[in-house]
């Protein structure tokens, strides 16, 4: 078949139906839908309820984002910077055990991909009726923290209110504003308010990122793959950079996440963390960074791993990409876990280096941060857990088996994408780091276009860390091939 003619979109179909996956929603869906579109949002009227909507809150997510599950306000206080997050308070339109509950607690997330995103509750809900739309009233969960002097995180409350998105911006404007490289969206060029208040939550967003990474954090300065597909066709690939606005929301979603982590285990009631333990690779990282001239602890040790890369992006920033893809690879996905209401050590993040962590900024696209509302929203009305231990537990599972069933649908999809822009350049080189060596092959993920392919020829030797020169041999974007041989 032509790389022409492909279908994308109905490629990635397939590969959802492949990997376990229903596309599309369950009878009784639209229903629930009008009904909860009658309904309005009444949940806006409980007496508990805070009106927030006058505050300049505003959103930034990537330029086509239209599931908006955060906005975000920020103030200066005697002791530091006060930061608001509002999340989207889904849980009070999806009620527990109803259809399209049910048909989200099988996904577990919304599946991304650069021709066709499937998405975990209705497209009516996700982008419309739950989702914080510019100048719409929305109902939210807010979680409220102070930032002090030196970056630390205190004078925490969690509670719901009514709020108003000003201003739905990008990380592509955002970002080469606040860095004075770029104009900016034009909503900040015609309000200093609203300039003001970036340059807050940046301010705010600095001082966070500085306290974790001396608490032992990572700091990765990661490209990844942007494709360019209008109408279903591949144009290119294009290179997307992290810039100081996508490091801004990061910070937020770490301080709220936490935060919900630490108001739970506080307040005795289980619920389900993400946790990345310590690397079993751990003895290869330090090889790696032994011959890079630096010697590792022996023990797993995230504040001196990120000194060591810190160290690298700035002494060797040609190199420095190859080591950190490699020390994630090393290190392994995230997974979650049920800790239970009487656990006074659970396990942490080897990454953040936090010992309280929870996804709950995105329930709109996991299922995992919609059950973390319902369980937070429980105990602020002092109400019974909205789940057992067990069920819990099940839902981290089947989070976690979805998980690993997206990144294959996810990954499959990138490589035919690349197979489709990379049909014309059989024969040429490319420089890349080994992402994977094992009993399924070799893998290498090059530079520049950023796509991944399995090494076919020469691969004897090579372990994951390892930078090589390829020569592309072959693609085929049926079977979603990128194969390589070493140059």
């Amino acid at each position: 078949m032509s790389t022409h003619t492909f279908d994308l979109a109905a490629s990635a179909s397939a590969e959802m139906i492949r990997e376990g996956f229903q596309p599309d929603f369950p009878s009784g869906s639209e229903q629930q839908v009008e009904d909860i579109r009658a309904d309005g949002h009444a949940a806006r009227s409980k007496a508990n309820v805070h009106d927030l909507r006058l505050l300049l809150w505003s959103s930034i997510d990537n330029d086509t984002s239209r599931d908006l599950d955060q906005i975000e306000v920020a103030e200066r206080v005697d002791v530091g910077i006060r930061v608001r997050v509002g999340i989207a308070d889904v849980s009070a339109s999806v009620l527990k055990d109803t259809p399209i509950d049910e048909y989200a607690a099988e996904q577990t997330q919304t599946v991304y991909t650069a021709v066709r995103n499937f998405p975990m509750l209705p497209k009516e809900l996700s982008t419309d009726l739950t989702s914080l739309n510019e100048n719409e009233d929305r109902a939210a969960l807010v979680v409220e923290f102070v930032v002090d002097m030196q970056g630390a995180v205190g004078k925490t409350k969690i509670y719901l209110a009514a709020v108003r998105n000003k201003a739905q911006l990008e990380y592509s404007k955002v970002g080469p504003w606040l860095e004075g490289t770029g104009t900016g969206d034009p909503k900040v060029a015609a309000s200093t308010d609203l300039q003001a208040q970036l340059k807050l939550q940046d301010e705010a967003a600095i001082a966070l990122r500085a306290e974790r990474v001396r608490q032992g954090a990572l700091e990765f300065n990661r490209s990844e793959a942007d494709p360019v597909v209008i109408n279903g066709k591949v144009h290119e690939i294009l290179t997307a950079e992290p810039n100081r606005a996508t490091d801004l929301i990061e910070e937020f979603m770490i301080a709220v996440n936490g935060t919900m982590a630490r108001t739970l285990r506080e307040g005795h009631r289980s619920c389900i963390r993400r946790v990345v333990r310590s690397p079993k690779r751990w003895d290869r990282i330090v090889e790696l960074a032994g011959r890079n001239g630096t010697q590792l602890p022996s023990q797993p040790d995230s504040g001196a791993l990120n000194a060591f890369l810190k160290e690298k992006r700035t002494s060797d920033p040609v190199h420095y990409l190859d080591l950190a893809l490699a020390v994630v690879k090393l290190m392994g996905p995230g997974e979650y876990v049920l800790t239970r209401s009487d656990e006074t050590d659970p396990p942490g993040h080897f990454g953040l280096a936090a010992q309280d962590y929870a996804h709950s900024t995105a329930p709109n696209r996991r299922f995992a941060d919609l059950v973390t509302q319902r369980v937070v929203k429980a105990m602020l009305d002092d109400e019974p857990p909205p789940y057992t231990d067990d069920e819990l537990a099940g839902i981290a599972q089947r989070c976690n088996l979805q998980e690993a069933a997206a990144r294959k649908v996810e990954r499959a999809m990138e490589k035919r994408v690349a197979a489709v822009a990379l049909a014309g350049s059989i024969g040429q080189t490319f420089h890349g780091v080994i992402t994977g060596s094992g009993d399924k092959g070799v893998y290498v993920r090059v530079f520049h276009p950023p796509v991944e392919g399995k090494v076919i020829r020469g691969e004897q030797g090579l372990d994951v860390g390892d930078t090589v020169d390829v020569t592309l041999l072959y693609t085929d974007p049926q079977h979603a091939f990128i194969d390589f041989g070493r140059a």
